[in-house]
């Protein structure tokens, strides 16, 4: 049968009205919630990544608008781009970007979110309907536009459609799935409603009210259906609203800490983080099509690969060569040895990234380092912090393909045009998730260098405006993918890429994050894809359902303080085991202490941190989930352990010591 329009009727009714996946032992009330400010203000930046010093951060009032010197800077920084080795043609490389054929984008979108299936011949109907009886009513509403977009370039093509959607939800897999998520339709719309609820300055347009001293950033609700939600708002009248002075200062962000507790991109398998990438792929484009941003991806040429060990070689090359090296490593070394530099010597240098090096002593520091930096015969005692600041910004500026990628480049510098802060902040969560880990790790490592400069700006003259304007050309320009970032107005498209990159600043442990509703998508989609295999043997279907029903895999609701056997995999005490009673209250952290008194025996050798309610975390090990709905899973030393065995009855829980590379970039 055509795919047409009865087939996207059928998915629209299908998705739109019943096929909602939501948080589970999510109470987004905030009587159950502890409020906790981890992403706010840049004290707290300051404090976690300035480590010895004592030097104050900048107060809010500096962070206007760039002056001018920014401005100068920032068009410099352009200009030193354009006349650098190989960015002669910055203007001109469309020839070294291609857009990709019609339809070919949209075939390239459902692979990268797990549809693909849908426009095969042979795929199997479980294979889909898993992973749409996750989406809410917007993501599935986007994926139909993209199907609908697919079909339509088939069509222009004179090739034959995929086959009707509708085929899908007639398996006995799709019967029995759709029907359980009309309950988490239900979650969604009460946990929507408490949005829709939250206090005017967190609904209302930045430009209708005073500029709010805090935001409060939920992440129970998927963000796509915030959007809708405060489209809504924004229509209403507002009789006593007030206008904003647009004066650039960023709020302290509030994130209501789930019982749950935070997880951080590092923190999961990385089967789990494909899935992320792919469900966050879905929100990222509903809400780009909800705000009308344009997403389209570009596709990096063929490139010569110059014959060097650091610059102009592909991040993913680099990491491989230097973790034979050093296993684990998440950034390159080299990065990593430019960043200690300047950490020591760069930081307090007045003007540090802003003013330029030395050009020939730069030509002769990287020639050397080419030479002799893995040989480790390089040394820093004499290199100029300015000089190695501009190293640094050449050795971003001269990655093959950009370290945003060129697929999100685009997406990245469209975030400048999103009005709502909480929107901006939204999308360039959802972004960071969708790179490369080779990427993001690099990413991050680079943001938190700049978070330092910033700590020092009374001695260093560079606050997070200096900083973001000098820093968003390297980021936002590459030759391999055209930009439109030094377009229209010089000074509105400056500030608006400036604004971007101090977004990435400021708010990074925000974004380096996994929102809520994503990981209760996740544990859906593991569920079902676990009840799938029910029907692949008609001959051990009942039995297989007996055992997911068996009352042993469920917490019993009779019991209120149910025991947990926890596994340790920690030094000599690998075939070890330790019961827990849970409560109401116990967290995480309280479990950890019972294993160091338990097996370490001495609580106070100094191997613990002592936490603000008492408890003692202990840095060198972390307590896991794994297997049920989940992978693997390190669980934030706040989460509430009754919620999480509610959560995940299947799963085992294990004390393991943290890897060292995914546990600290």
């Amino acid at each position: 049968m055509p795919w047409g329009r009865s087939g996207s009727a059928a998915l629209l009714l299908l998705l739109s009205g019943r096929v909602i996946g939501r948080a589970k032992a999510r109470d987004p009330s905030p009587t159950e919630m502890s409020v906790d400010p981890w992403a706010g203000t840049q004290d707290q930046a300051a404090a976690e990544h300035a480590h010895s010093t004592h030097t104050p951060p900048p107060s809010q009032d500096q962070e206007q608008h760039p002056d001018e010197l920014c401005l100068d800077s920032f068009w410099s920084e352009v200009e030193t781009i354009r006349q650098g080795s190989g960015y002669t043609d910055l203007d001109c490389t469309r020839r070294d970007s291609r857009q990709s054929e019609e339809g070919e984008q949209e075939e390239q979108w459902l692979a990268d979110a797990g549809l693909s299936n849908l426009i095969s011949e042979d795929s199997e109907d479980v294979d889909n309907a898993v992973l749409l009886s996750t989406l809410t009513r917007t993501q599935a509403e986007a994926v139909q536009r993209r199907l609908d977009s697919y079909t339509l370039s088939l069509r222009k093509r004179n090739k034959p459609p995929p086959r009707d959607v509708r085929d899908i939800f007639h398996s006995p897999i799709a019967q029995t799935l759709l029907p359980e998520s009309q309950h988490s339709e239900d979650t969604a719309q009460n946990s929507m409603a408490s949005v829709a609820k939250t206090p005017l300055s967190a609904v209302t347009p930045e430009h209708q009210r005073g500029a709010p001293k805090e935001e409060f950033f939920f992440t129970d609700v998927a963000y796509c259906e915030q959007a809708v939600i405060f489209l809504k708002q924004a229509k209403l009248p507002q009789n006593n609203s007030q206008r904003r002075k647009e004066d650039g200062t960023l709020p302290r962000v509030i994130c209501p800490k789930c019982r749950l507790g935070v997880t951080r991109i590092q923190d999961l398998s990385h089967a789990d983080m494909k899935k992320v990438r792919q469900l966050a792929l879905i929100d990222m484009t509903a809400l780009s099509d909800l705000l009308e941003l344009e997403v389209k991806r570009h596709k990096t040429g063929k490139r010569k690969i110059p014959e060097s060990t650091l610059f102009g070689v592909p991040l993913a090359t680099l990491l491989e060569n230097d973790q034979k090296m050093k296993p684990n490593t998440s950034t390159p070394l080299f990065m990593q040895a430019l960043l200690s530099f300047l950490e020591k010597k760069g930081v307090d240098s007045e003007g540090i990234l802003r003013v330029p090096g030395s050009q020939s002593r730069i030509k002769l520091l990287q020639q050397n380092l080419e030479t002799n930096f893995y040989s480790g015969q390089v040394s820093w005692d004499e290199v100029s912090p300015n000089d190695a600041a501009a190293l640094l910004k050449k050795f971003i500026r001269e990655l093959p393909a950009p370290l945003l990628t060129a697929e999100y480049l685009n997406t990245f510098s469209a975030v400048r045009d999103i009005t709502e802060l909480k929107q901006k902040l939204h999308m360039l969560n959802l972004l960071i998730l969708l790179l490369p880990e080779p990427n993001r790790n690099t990413l991050k490592a680079l943001l938190e260098f700049l978070s330092k400069v910033v700590s020092r700006e009374k001695r260093n003259r560079m606050n997070l405006w200096a900083v973001a304007t000098i820093m968003a050309p390297n980021l936002f320009l590459h030759k391999a993918v055209p930009s439109r970032l030094t377009e229209g107005a010089e000074k509105g498209q400056a500030e608006k890429a400036a604004d971007v990159m101090r977004l990435l600043i400021r708010y990074q442990d925000l974004l380096w994050t996994i929102p809520n509703f994503l990981m209760s998508q996740v544990r859906k989609l593991n569920e079902n894809s676990n009840r799938r295999y029910q029907f692949y043997d008609r001959r051990i279907k009942n039995l297989l359902r007996k055992i997911h029903t068996d009352s042993r895999d469920k917490p019993d609701k009779n019991t209120s303080e149910p025991r947990r056997t926890v596994k340790i995999q920690v030094g000599d005490l690998e075939s070890d085991t330790m019961e827990f009673q849970l409560n109401i209250s116990s967290r995480a952290s309280d479990l950890l202490s019972q294993f160091h008194r338990q097996f370490l025996r001495s609580p106070d050798n100094g191997k613990g941190k002592m936490r603000r309610n008492g408890s003692v975390v202990y840095p060198d090990c972390a307590l896991y989930e794994v297997g049920g709905n989940i992978g693997e899973h390190c669980l934030d030393p706040d989460t509430h352990l009754l919620d999480l065995y509610n959560s995940n009855p299947g799963g085992e829980w294990f004390i393991k010591m943290k890897p060292n590379a995914s546990r600290g970039l």
